[in-house]
Formats: C-alpha cells, structure tokens, sequence
C-alpha cells in the first residue's frame, strides 16, 4: 500500500462514480473521487434526472390547475406562472442533493479530488497538476448530449439549445421544437407545454420511443397527440439556422424527397448520449474504446487493463442512472474481494411525462423471437384508483414465456407507472411467473391492482374488464 496514494479512485462523481466511491470506502478501502465540477452528482443531479423531475413535477400542477383536471374534482382555480420561482425550486432540489453527496463523501472520508483526472499511466492520473497513483481506478465518466450535424447547439443565446439549455429559459417559448422522440426530448416537451408553448416533435424513426414496447410506443404516441404535441415522424433535420430571434430548421424525409422549412422560437436537439471517453488519456493507460466509444468491460466490470475498471455510461448498455448506480456497487464489492453481481436482464426504464411509461425485460416483440409467449392486458379506464383520480389513459401489459409461464417483461403507461415498475422487476429478480403475481394480494384501491389484473389475463381470467 505504501506505493499508492489510495486503493480506489474513481473518475466522476455522477450516479455510478458516487455510489462506487461511498461503497469502497464502506467496505474498509482508502478511496478519493475525482470531479472537475464545482458539485458533485454529475449530469444526473445537476443538469439532468434531478432537475428535469423538479420542472415536471411543476408544470404538472400548473397544467391541472389551468387544464381543468383540479375543475373536474370542484376545485376552480386560474393558475398564475411565476415562471422565476419555479426555476428557484428546481436550483434548491438540486443544491440540496449535490450537498447530501459531499456530506456523504465527507461520513465515509472519501476524498474529493477537485479537478479533471487523466491517465498518465495504467494506475495513474493527474489531478489540476497533481499525480494521484492508485490500485484500482475506476472510470464514471458518464456521458454527454449527442450533436446533430448542421445543428450548432448555442444554450447562452437560448434558441437552439440541448437538454441542459432547455431546462434554463428564461420564457415560455411560442413554439418549440423537439428534435428526437426519446425519453429526454418528450419529457422536456412536455414541461413546456404544459407552461403554453405549442411543441412540434421531429423524429427520423417511424415512431417515437425506440427500443420499448411496440403497444406501448403506440399508446404513447396517441396519448401525446391528444395533449397537444405535433409529431413529424420519419423525417430528419439537416439544417438549423438562428434568423434575428428565431431558429429556422430544414427538414426532410427520411426516406428522401423535398425539403421543408420549420419556424421555431426554440429547438431542443435531444438525438441521444455519447459516453465521455475523450480526454481522458485513456491511450496511455493502454484503453482503447469500441465503435461506439465505450470502454468494454467483463462481467466483473474489469477492462482489459488490469486494475482499472469501468461502470455505467461509458460501458454498453442502457445509459440510466440506475443502472451506473447498481454497478458501482458491485464494481466495489469485486474490488473489494466480495461477489458483487448486477443482472442487466433485469433493468426498469421510465419516461416521466403524464402518464409515466416504465418497463422492465423484453418487449413482446423481443420475446416472440425467442419463442411463444402469452400476453396479458388490463387498462387504466378498469383500474378503480385511476378512475376516480381522473387518470384514464395507459395500461399494463404482462409477457410471459407460454410453457413455463416466468414473466419475460413488464410494460405499463399509468401516473404512476415509475414506482409501480418497481414490483415487476422485483417479481422477475425472484423468477416470478404469472401466476404468482396474479395470486400476490395487492391493496385495494391501488394503481398497482392493474399489474395483478394484467397477470391474471394472461391465462384470461382478469375480473374487472
């Protein structure tokens, strides 16, 4: 030990970078984190899951006031937008948190390194001048906003702006386009939205959402629509031009044709995220990066460096806080000697718009191509709590394998979809079947009863519809 500086260091101190951190120092090994931010928590609580919830969270209860949901329950009220104070609620959510992880790195003595690391060796980097050696280092890194060629991203001048610039503006734009149906792009559209902006959203693909469920991108789809966004799908942006205070986008199909121009007060590029890989001197740690620019790891979360280990955004996989958070842990307790184990079959994803989307597991699209499967459906209308909260729209759908019933996937549109996920990926963490969250008790009245029906369905016995 007496030849290192610590035992661990982690580069970042974004959800996977923290919680690996705290976790090492947990287990009895001398760890620092290395982050150049002025606060700690990465995009997640800074500029990404953190504030985004703050502002949709807000503009939830502006639109129910304005939009007539609260009317609908004998309430009348006409909201008045103080669009300035719930900007200020968002900074203090996110103070707040970054503050909780520097008092834990301060519980558990993990030392924050203040400044951006980079490899000198394969169990050294530099740190604002300082050579830091350790035994293991661990890369968290994360990731950062994709550009989009012919798109120059400007988020001072608050026109053409990327998922950090569209959670500062400074008005309610007139008309705002999305570019990207995604999860980053409709949740943000959504806020805007819901405070008067008219939201156009371009998507190259056929239809929004890739990579969930097929019924699910569907629903959400016409559930958006009727909110009041305007989808141009399978069509592309190859130019955006700033004119005075206004952005000018060209657009075309994606399977070619004429062009078209779009007016836009502003225009979020929300396209995807690419790991943050470069500059890291990853060469002179003898790392290379594949296709994509992520670093490949075992299931260990080992590189092919020996020593140096890497989690979250910048390995493969669904680039999710929660994920980055699970494989900190794990990457720790590998580190540390113990068996630490993340099972990536089994990883939730939501969209925190109105209604949540969640999933876990395969799509039935995936499924089926793994062989015959049985599905069972039960909608929100049927679900009591939904019905008497004015919440209507979505469902939730069960994938089972036919022969031996084990649940493949969970997909569900609700209000509540993100926490009810929860319990799906934890019946498929047990190898649940069907049949054993259909026999499961659930509580009455409750959202979750519709995860209860959507199981009973798949042998065709739900009792509400």
């Amino acid at each position: 030990m007496a030849d290192y500086d610590y035992d661990v260091l982690v580069i970042g101190s974004g959800p996977g970078g923290y919680v690996a951190a705290i976790r090492a120092a947990q287990l009895g090994l001398k760890t620092a984190c290395a982050e150049g931010r002025e606060t700690l928590g990465g995009t997640c609580l800074n500029v990404g899951c953190i504030p985004s919830k703050a502002m949709l969270h807000a503009s939830e209860y502006f639109e129910a006031a304005a939009g007539g949901a609260m009317a609908a329950m004998g309430i009348k009220v006409k909201p008045e937008l103080d669009l300035g104070a719930m900007h200020g609620q968002r900074k203090d959510a996110v103070k707040g948190l970054t503050g909780g992880i520097e008092f834990l790195f301060k519980k558990n003595k993990v030392d924050w390194l203040k400044g951006y690391a980079q490899f000198t060796s394969a169990d050294t980097v530099e740190v604002a001048g300082k050579s830091v050696r350790a035994k293991n280092i661990i890369v968290a890194t994360g990731s950062s906003v994709t550009p989009l060629p012919g798109v120059a991203v400007d988020n001072d001048k608050q026109i053409i702006v990327d998922s950090t610039g569209a959670l500062e503006l400074a008005k309610v734009p007139g008309h705002m386009v999305v570019i990207g149906g995604g999860v980053i792009g409709l949740e943000l559209g959504s806020v805007w939205r819901r405070l008067g902006a008219k939201v156009t959203c371009v998507e190259f693909l056929d239809q929004i959402l890739p990579g969930m469920d097929g019924d699910v991108r569907k629903e959400a789809n016409r559930i958006f629509k009727k909110q009041g966004i305007e989808f141009k799908l399978k069509t592309k942006v190859t130019k955006a031009e700033v004119k005075g205070k206004k952005a000018v986008l060209t657009l075309e199909p994606a399977a070619g044709g004429d062009a078209e121009t779009l007016e836009a007060d502003v225009v979020l590029v929300s396209i995807g995220r690419r790991p943050n890989t470069e500059g890291l001197g990853l060469d002179k740690a003898g790392l290379t990066t594949n296709q994509r620019g992520q670093i490949e790891t075992d299931h260990d979360f080992r590189t092919s460096v020996p020593g140096i280990w890497a989690i979250g955004d910048v390995i493969p996989g669904p680039m999710l806080a929660h994920k980055a958070e699970d494989e900190g842990i794990a990457c720790a307790e590998n580190i540390a000697g113990l068996t630490g184990i993340v099972n990536h079959d089994v990883i939730p994803s939501v969209v925190y718009t109105w209604p949540e989307i969640a999933g876990v597991g395969l799509t039935e699209e995936q499924a089926k191509e793994r062989g015959e499967v049985k599905v069972g459906k039960f909608p929100m209308l049927a679900n009591s709590r939904a019905k008497t909260n004015h919440e209507p729209d979505g469902f939730v759908k069960v994938i089972a394998d036919a022969k031996s019933d084990r649940v493949l996937g969970v997909w569900c549109i609700a209000s509540v979809a993100g926490t009810m996920i929860a319990q799906a990926a934890q019946a498929m963490e047990f190898g649940a079947t069907s049949e054993d969250i259909a026999y499961t008790c659930h509580a009455h009245p409750t959202h979750s009863e519709a995860i209860k029906e959507a199981a009973m369905a798949v042998t065709g016995k739900p009792i509400h519809i």
